[in-house]
């Protein structure tokens, strides 16, 4: 079960109907060493206009460029990164951030490591954990180049940081996952439902061991880039049967979770979470979650 008309009717049945978006490329501005209307000021001076994205706190649309906004001497500098403004969504969503531990628990390339440690003010402690060693390189230079303080890398699966004999204040479960058409013109060649189950068995592992270092007035933030709601809503279903977590109310861009899924009805606090569909920003999927469920 695979192709492109495959994907397009189980969107349909889901409520959505198929178009290509038109994505802009955004920026955040990194807030720890810059102030926003002094990095605005700068990037005027540079001709690069932006336009304030209204669901983020630092998050800018890029609207005309004379040159790559990777190319300038501020974003060497990390005043600002560049960062799709759907994948700035999830961190923004913890309650509280400063002086805490986070786990980012499959960090790199490391846009939302260095959102988090921004938050931070470079305060608390960031374990940050991935297995591709080659990913873990551009983690690394994100963080130096955002001068980021507070964060300790591991090459390690997320499956396994029970190793680390460490809880966590936060957890920041940026899932891999299949992914969706929005940032992949060869997408629907790619994908088919066999990989969409795979992915979702592999985030269930991941989430039943990083609940196990979470403590007890921790959160969770859950987030993938597919539409697929077996790596969405099914396993947040999952987790608030079998985990003993629960799905907390957040005021985020998107449309509530779907609760009925191909005629099998969801736990209602998936509403709770945010489904965004391919419009200005690429898809994505996001929710937080905290102990005391109805395991």
């Amino acid at each position: 079960m695979s192709g492109k008309q495959f994907f397009i009717d189980r969107y349909r049945k889901l409520g959505w109907e198929y178009r290509k978006p038109k994505l802009k490329q955004a920026i955040r501005f990194n807030t720890a060493n810059i102030m926003p209307a002094a990095a605005l000021q700068r990037l005027r001076e540079l001709g690069l206009q932006v336009e304030k994205i209204p669901f983020l706190d630092n998050g800018y649309w890029v609207e005309k460029a004379k040159f790559s906004a990777g190319a300038t001497s501020e974003y060497l500098l990390g005043l600002y990164s560049i960062q799709e403004a759907a994948a700035q969504i999830p961190v923004s969503l913890f309650t509280e951030l400063e002086a805490k531990s986070v786990l980012d628990a499959c960090a790199a390339p490391g846009g939302k490591t260095t959102q988090l440690a921004d938050l931070m003010n470079n305060k608390g402690v960031i374990v940050a954990l991935d297995i591709d060693r080659k990913r873990l390189t551009a983690l690394s230079n994100h963080l130096e180049r955002c001068r980021v303080k507070n964060t300790v890398v591991y090459e390690l699966d997320a499956r396994e940081v029970s190793q680390l004999g460490m809880k966590f204040n936060r957890i920041l479960l940026d899932m891999p996952c299949s992914g969706n058409f929005a940032t992949d013109d060869k997408w629907f060649q790619r994908r088919t439902i066999r990989d969409v189950e795979r992915n979702a068995r592999l985030q269930r592992e991941i989430l039943a061991e990083t609940v196990k270092v979470l403590d007890d007035e921790g959160e969770i933030i859950y987030s993938t880039c597919s539409l697929e709601p077996e790596e969405d809503e099914i396993n947040i279903n999952w987790a608030v049967r079998h985990l003993n977590l629960k799905v907390e109310q957040t005021e985020s861009y998107g449309q509530e979770g779907l609760t009925n899924v191909f005629g099998q009805s969801l736990d209602p606090s998936i509403s709770n979470c945010r489904r965004i569909w391919p419009e200005q920003t690429q898809g994505f999927f996001v929710c937080r979650l905290a102990k005391g469920g109805c395991a």
